[in-house]
């Protein structure tokens, strides 16, 4: 059986989620957190952005 390279448990499927910039195997829960938390932090980033009065892209 396959192991989630996040918690480190036996799951039936991995799915590909990129965290970062880098491709990870993770198991549905972890995969859901890892989309969760790089959607806040691309928030943020434009919030501070906005902020600053900065206008291109990184």
């Amino acid at each position: 059986m396959p192991t989630c390279s996040a918690c480190k448990e036996d799951v039936e499927e991995l799915k590909m989620v990129s965290v970062g910039g880098k491709k990870k195997k993770l198991c549905e829960d972890c995969a859901d957190r890892a989309r969760e938390s790089e959607a806040v932090a691309e928030e943020s980033e434009a919030v501070v952005q906005q902020m600053m009065g900065f206008k291109g892209r990184r």
